[in-house]
């Protein structure tokens, strides 16, 4: 849910001619959004430990020596269909990966400052709408 939404549904609420049921359903509707976006969390978080754990042993196994150091890192990504089939796929796959890490080095950089004054608030967006 995106912060308009949010600012929306606060709007909503504080309005005095909003009635009990309404707002039922607001709240209905919020613990089912809830509850869908702590299921996609708990799915990548399943996703980026597989990785992480594929990652450390790639690298454990480089480091005894063994035949296919990359077997686990590729298992992985063949499960999840992410493995680069072509030439011009590896190229992308590079080409992402560098302008990745430029972005994340950026980010990294770039202290995040927030404006000074009175914080403005716009209603927009058609994602949610609210009962009348």
């Amino acid at each position: 849910m995106t912060r308009s939404e949010f600012d929306d549904i606060r709007a909503y609420v504080a309005d005095e001619t909003t009635h009990a049921g309404d707002l039922l359903s607001i709240a209905r509707n919020l613990i089912d959004d809830l509850e869908r976006a702590h299921m996609r969390e708990a799915a990548l978080r399943t996703y980026y430990l597989r990785l992480l754990t594929a990652a450390r042993a790639t690298v454990a196994a480089e480091s005894v020596g063994a035949p296919d150091p990359l077997a686990f890192v590729k298992h992985e990504l063949a499960e999840r269909g992410q493995l680069p089939e072509d030439g011009e796929a590896v190229q992308r796959i590079l080409s992402d990966a560098r302008a990745a890490a430029a972005l994340l080095a950026c980010l990294e950089q770039t202290p995040q400052t927030r404006p000074r004054g009175p914080r403005l608030r716009k209603c927009v967006g058609t994602g949610r709408s609210l009962p009348r």
